[in-house]
Formats: structure tokens, sequence, C-alpha cells
């Protein structure tokens, strides 16, 4: 076939070039057709695999989230079960709960109606006081004198107690009473180191008062009847503890003793014959382990 333009004719018009696929030529084969190079490595995206979730692990990445949980919050809650242990032993130390005892114990367990005292009069005799009054709690300049107030200042005085006891006999009458401090037991140490170093417990001008009551033996039970008395700082809980006692006929004692000097053998003066000091220290001794014992009751089995 001729292809060659006629004269005249315009051009045909330009356009892409052909693209043929590249033939190989043989005379006794038919074309063949080779295929095209491929494309690069490189441009390619290699995609990985996704392996089909196995149960076991699934069952093991969930229990190694439960037991991590676990360990946290066990973590947690031990440290907030011993703080909370540590306050509970701190709300009920023997001075947390000593020095609400005024408040938080019936007066009965602090000053029992009636005392008994096995062998604890003069010569071994027994003895037995009953209450005759309690007073109204206070604070502490009712029942002190002022050199005795100042010598317990740096322990402080939350409030008093105070309980007039008289004997089977209605003989002889003491005051007992319980000081609830302020202090810590830091300072109540170097109080009753003071105390025992220069013998302040001996000291007439350290007595603590009595609380007389109308209408009862000691109705005269003044500051000049004063016979025998004793002074305590103790220092397992809060408290000074005292007694004083005298006669219930209201008589003037002019040598005061305290229990230590009016208990010794053979003394002579009118408060060791008629055993006041007895009286007095007897009453102090079971008033004093009473309260230990409420304390103590109270520290170990909170309610």
């Amino acid at each position: 076939m001729d292809l060659t333009p006629r004269p005249g004719a315009a051009p045909p018009p330009a356009g892409p070039a052909p693209v043929f696929p590249h033939v190989y030529q043989q005379p006794q084969y038919p074309p063949y057709v080779l295929p095209r190079p491929e494309t690069p490595a490189e441009t390619t995206t290699r995609l990985r695999p996704i392996r089909t979730r196995h149960p076991a692990r699934t069952a093991t990445a969930a229990a190694c989230v439960v037991l991590g949980l676990g360990l946290i919050g066990g973590a947690a809650t031990g440290a907030w079960l011993t703080s909370d242990s540590s306050a509970d032993a701190a709300a009920h130390s023997t001075y947390t709960v000593g020095r609400s005892a005024w408040h938080s114990v019936p007066v009965d367990t602090l000053f029992p109606r009636t005392l008994t005292g096995d062998g604890a009069g003069p010569g071994g005799a027994d003895r037995v006081w009953n209450r005759i009054a309690v007073a109204p709690d206070s604070g502490c300049r009712a029942g002190l004198d002022p050199l005795l107030a100042r010598t317990l200042g740096p322990v402080g005085c939350a409030r008093m107690l105070r309980a007039t006891y008289t004997d089977a006999t209605a003989s002889s009458v003491t005051t007992v009473g319980l000081i609830f401090t302020e202090g810590d037991e830091a300072a109540m140490k170097a109080l009753n180191t003071r105390f025992t170093a220069q013998h302040l417990g001996r000291r007439t001008d350290l007595m603590p008062r009595t609380y007389p009551v109308k209408g009862t033996a000691a109705a005269g039970f003044g500051d000049r009847q004063r016979a025998s008395w004793t002074v305590r700082v103790l220092t397992d809980v809060p408290v000074v503890a005292f007694a004083v006692s005298g006669f219930a006929d209201g008589r003037t004692v002019t040598d005061p003793q305290p229990v230590d000097r009016a208990m010794v053998a053979n003394a002579t003066t009118a408060a060791a014959q008629a055993g006041l000091g007895n009286d007095a220290k007897g009453i102090a001794d079971r008033i004093e382990r009473g309260l230990r014992r409420t304390v103590t009751d109270l520290t170990e089995k909170p309610e």
C-alpha cells in the first residue's frame, strides 16, 4: 500500500508516538511479545503477615494485668493499714487515754465509794475508807497552794478531781486528788526526777489543800487541820496524785508530816500515832492503782 501523501494534502496531525510492544521477529516463528521488566523492589511496600492471636497468650497477658493491679492495690492497702495502725496506736496510748480519763471514766471508778486496805493501817491493821463527797472538777488553783501550783507549772494543769474519805470510825478524814496534766512523757519524767532529787514531797509549803464538806465528818477539815500528805508525779500516765489527811474533830495540827515520816516505827507525833500517814498513803495507793488499771484496760481494749 502506498502511504505517500498526495501533493497539496495536509500532513497528518502530530500525536503521541505510538507505543509498540517489543517484538522479536523470527522468520520461522510467529511474533513473540517480550514481557515488561518488573517494578524495582525498592519502590514497593513489604507487607508483614498478621499472626492469628493465640488464646493462651491472651489469657497470660490478662493475668499479668490483673497481677500488676493486685500488687499495686496491695501496696496501697498495706500503706493505708500501716498508717491507720500507727494512728490507732497513737490514739490509744496511755498518755492520750490517761489525759482524757477525767471526763471519760465514771466517778465511781476513779473514786470508789468504799476502799479496802487490808494491812494498810498502823502495825498492819486493816483499814476501810468510805467516800463522803466528790468535788466538782476544777482547775488547779482551787486545790493547790500557789507555790505547789507553780512547781507543777512545767507540766501544766488540764483538770483536777478530788474526793474526801473518812475511816470506818469517822475519826479521820482524807482528801485525795488527781491532777491531769498537759505534759508529755519527757516533761513528767523530768518533774518526777525533780521531786525525788529535791525532796519536794516533804516540804510543808507544798502540801495540797483539803476538800471540806459541810454537814459531814470533813466539815472542819481545813488548811490548819492537815496532818500528813503525799504528792506523787506519775510517769506512765500524765497525772499527779496526792492525798492529805487530818482529824475529823477539826483539831489544829502544828507539826504535819509527810507519809514516809509519819509511818516510821515508834514515831510519837499525833499524826503518826493516829495512823494519818497510813490513811493518806493507803488511799493514794488505791486511787493511783485504780487509775492505772483503768487506763491500761482502755488502752489495750479500745472501744
